[in-house]
């Protein structure tokens, strides 16, 4: 064996020439290969009678073949197929109904390049697309609808505007698993978003809010309006956004603009179908009456409450902002201090936040400056160091997973499947659960003025649990900020909510150790005649 490999190198070594030559025509040989196999088998479907060029004017697909270097693609919607439907304008669903993780199938629908059966964004991937990767990437952008095409073309939506055919039609695998009902050729598999409330109540660049009676003084709760013919949603939002308002109110063919205020608090929303009235330039859309008002919250900002400051003087008493990790603590500071107008600050210092506008990050907790102190300690010594304290408590089953997302993927990323697979997440539980109970009972049992605040409370009750913070850090209420601080509650510090695991990641043993643990959360709040832990996850 040496013999010929010393041949070799004695060949080479007197042609330099032809060893380079070899390098080269085997690095060629390696990129063709690699080229070739972007444009094999994992493309479109040879001979299913796709266009050249996809609507919208968008990458030439060529039977999908070009797409298969393009990993992602995402096309804007075009301006006429914006919808901004209340909840109440539901899309005629299939019979069958199955259950897919966190979507429901609803049914196999035409779809041509003529007429999209589901008219947001699409996405395309002919190598990795699955179910619930389309499901995902549609929810984190507030669509109601999520529809697979040739099992790796996947459209968005926010109802369906086609009609249903044979589930058979549809029986395609996914590029990335072995699943059917993932399209067929110009067939579109649709799934309907399993959403939170206030997720599913997205529609483009508006959210909607609810339904509202009319305000006694119209011009002070509503200073701007304007009469549109052919009134839509789109257009009474586009209106208010010019004219920089935050809210968007559609009363028949009457727009009207303006702020959350203390005469239009939107505290009260009335049935839903009092507002259910026909847009007079859409059918698919309610614009309310003269009664009752259809509300929407635009993109624009209400800079009411973002203007904030270090205390004027130096505070000798230090409050302690304390929870345990994943606990809210990040999203409660931004609260405090839209609420406030004062910065807040912090026992450690997280550059990443600092440049998000948490000001009070840099300095020392101690400098007596920032309105409250933000603190994950739970010893006797760190606890004692506080004169007063927000003690917040959130359920330890979304905690742990929300600082287990915090862990592997940031403030606002998320753990890959790879980490809540692997041993890191048993791990994780293992230490961190009674970490969860300990923290909550040292600071009950060692802080000296405790204000409790459970987060899922704070979610449902935003404006009286953000109203009794602030009076209890001995500062005066102004009701105008604080709707302002209502209407910006999410900023840049909340998860999108909607991408979620297709599983339990909690066995039995951890259901029955963390169990035992809240039991005992709840008992230590009732002795000490506080509310004990909310319903949502009190064991039974």
């Amino acid at each position: 064996m040496a013999r010929p490999l010393l041949k070799i190198q004695r060949y080479f070594r007197r042609k330099p020439v032809r060893f380079f030559s070899f390098i080269l025509l085997y690095l060629t040989a390696g990129s063709l290969v690699f080229l070739h196999s972007g444009f094999s088998g994992d493309g479109g479907p040879a001979g299913a009678g796709r266009p050249a060029v996809p609507p919208d004017g968008g990458v030439p697909m060529s039977d999908g073949r070009s797409l298969g270097l393009i990993r992602r693609v995402f096309k804007d919607t075009r301006r006429a197929a914006r919808r901004f439907g209340p909840p109440w304008m539901k899309a005629r669903r299939s019979g069958k109904e199955v259950e897919e993780g966190r979507a429901k199938y609803i049914g196999c629908y035409i779809d041509n390049t003529q007429k999209r059966a589901l008219r947001g964004v699409s996405f395309f991937d002919y190598k990795k697309m699955t179910v619930f990767r389309c499901q995902d990437n549609c929810a984190e952008r507030g669509y109601m609808y999520a529809g697979l095409e040739f099992g790796a073309e996947c459209y968005c939506g926010h109802k369906i505007q086609a009609a249903d055919v044979s589930e058979r039609e549809c029986n395609m695998e996914c590029k990335g698993e072995r699943r059917n009902l993932c399209g067929g050729a110009n067939r579109l598999s649709i799934y309907r978003l399993e959403l939170s409330q206030e997720s599913a109540r997205r529609y483009g660049s508006a959210i909607f809010k609810g339904c509202f009676k009319r305000p006694d003084n119209i011009t002070l709760a509503l200073p701007v309006g304007a009469l549109i013919q052919n009134m839509s949603v789109d257009k009474c939002v586009d209106i208010c956004t010019e004219k920089e308002f935050s809210l968007a109110a559609l009363g028949g063919d009457n727009c009207h603009c303006g702020f959350p205020t203390t005469v239009f608090t939107l505290h009260e929303p009335e049935e839903e179908e009092l507002c259910l009235h026909r847009c007079a330039g859409e059918d698919f859309e309610s614009c309310g009456n003269d009664e009752y008002f259809v509300v929407y919250q635009t993109q624009v900002q209400d800079n009411r409450c973002m203007e904030r400051r270090f205390l004027h003087t130096r505070s000798k008493q230090l409050t302690a902002l304390a929870s345990f990790p994943g606990a809210g603590n990040t999203w409660a500071r931004h609260l405090i201090e839209l609420a406030t107008g004062y910065y807040t600050g912090s026992y450690y210092f997280d550059g990443s936040l600092y440049n998000k506008g948490f000001k009070g990050e840099r300095d020392h907790w101690r400098s007596g400056r920032t309105i409250c102190i933000k603190t994950h300690e739970s010893g006797r010594k760190e606890i004692e160091a506080f004169d007063s304290t927000i003690l917040m408590i959130r359920n330890p089953y979304k905690a742990l997973m929300a600082e287990f997302n915090r862990k592997y993927g940031g403030h606002i990323g998320f753990a890959s499947q790879a980490h809540w697979k692997g041993k890191e997440w048993p791990e994780f539980v293992k230490n961190y659960a009674p970490w969860w109970a300990s923290h909550t009972l040292d600071w009950l049992k060692y802080g000296k003025k405790v204000h409790v605040v459970h987060f899922e409370d704070l979610k449902r009750e935003l404006f009286s649990c953000l109203k009794g913070m602030v009076l209890f850090l001995g500062l005066e209420v102004s009701e105008d900020r604080l709707l302002c601080a209502v209407s910006q509650k999410d900023g840049n510090f909340k998860r999108s909510g909607l991408r979620k695991l297709e599983y339990d990641p909690y066995t039995v043993e951890m259901h029955a150790t963390i169990d035992d643990l809240i039991r005992t959360v709840d008992s230590t709040l009732r002795q000490g005649n506080l509310s004990g832990v909310p319903e949502d996850y009190r064991p039974r």
